[in-house]
């Protein structure tokens, strides 16, 4: 069952609770709906999570447990799948989202070499930027809503078969 895989993976809410950027959020940690594992939760949470994955921002973590706390959605998951664009994967993904976005604007792409500063940032929102920006939110939008219909539809299927298969036992106990 999905509940029971995502349990193992979660970070305990104790310790998002306590995190130094999330206190902003104050006594709406609190509320349990945040920390319940079910269908609903889940799915806003995958949707929020990887919606924020794609948003090319530093605070991703804040931005998503602001929407996990506004659409009540699970906290902790939210927060986790926002951690999609990490380190490793971010290149790869930003260069995705590079590449969408040159396609549907149709430009050809151009000619640009990384660097890990503002000022490269800054300059580069005047040439790649707009497709870049554009490519994000079109991932962004995609993901989250295959995030959220992939996720309701799992969640069904295991618990039809877990029926199917309980009708089963029984059957054989009898």
């Amino acid at each position: 069952m999905p509940k029971k895989a995502i349990k193992r993976f979660m970070p305990d809410h104790q310790s998002v609770k306590e995190n130094k950027y999330l206190k902003i959020f104050g006594n709406l940690l609190h509320n349990a709906n945040l920390w319940h594992l079910n269908r609903h939760s889940v799915a806003k949470a995958f949707a929020v999570g990887l919606f924020f994955a794609f948003i090319p921002v530093p605070f991703q973590m804040v931005l998503a447990a602001g929407a996990a706390i506004l659409f009540h959605a699970n906290l902790p998951l939210s927060i986790a799948l926002v951690w999609l664009t990490n380190p490793l994967t971010m290149p790869v993904i930003f260069y995705a989202c590079y590449l969408v976005g040159i396609w549907v604007l149709a430009e050809p792409p151009q000619q640009f070499v990384f660097e890990a500063n503002w000022q490269w940032v800054i300059d580069s929102l005047s040439t790649i930027g707009p497709a870049f920006l554009l490519g994000c939110g079109i991932l962004a939008v995609i993901f989250s809503i295959l995030g959220y219909v992939g996720i309701q539809t799992l969640w069904r299927y295991s618990v039809a078969k877990a029926w199917k298969n309980r009708g089963h036992k029984d059957l054989k106990l009898k």
